[in-house]
């Protein structure tokens, strides 16, 4: 993991580790933020990963700094990758969690 994904590590822990339903788990490696066991954000190379409704996906992709998740050259509908310049400020990064907050209690637990 970077340098960068640690910092953005600490500032997801420091939103989400009071949540219910709050874990996390190494993947990708790094580490996923999980609620009620579903996966809600992480890190990946300095941007954000968040899980976001997939019927929503072509709305989710039109916020600046949002941008389609493509680790394995197809893109993931329901994930997006939101660039560092859109998760600079506490406020920025809050917002992104919590709607994908939202949306993973929103999901039956695992």
């Amino acid at each position: 993991m970077t340098d960068e994904d640690e910092a953005l590590v600490a500032r997801i822990r420091r939103l989400l580790k009071r949540r219910k339903g709050y874990s996390e788990k190494k993947m990708f490696g790094g580490v996923c933020f999980l609620i009620g066991g579903n996966m809600c954000v992480g890190p990946w190379k300095g941007s954000l990963i968040v899980r976001l409704d997939r019927d929503k996906h072509d709305g989710t992709q039109s916020y600046p700094h949002a941008r389609p998740m493509d680790i394995t050259g197809k893109v993931m509908k329901g994930w997006a990758r939101i660039e560092p310049a859109g998760i600079m400020s506490d406020e920025d990064l809050k917002a992104w969690v919590d709607r994908a907050v939202r949306y993973a209690q929103s999901l039956p637990p695992k």
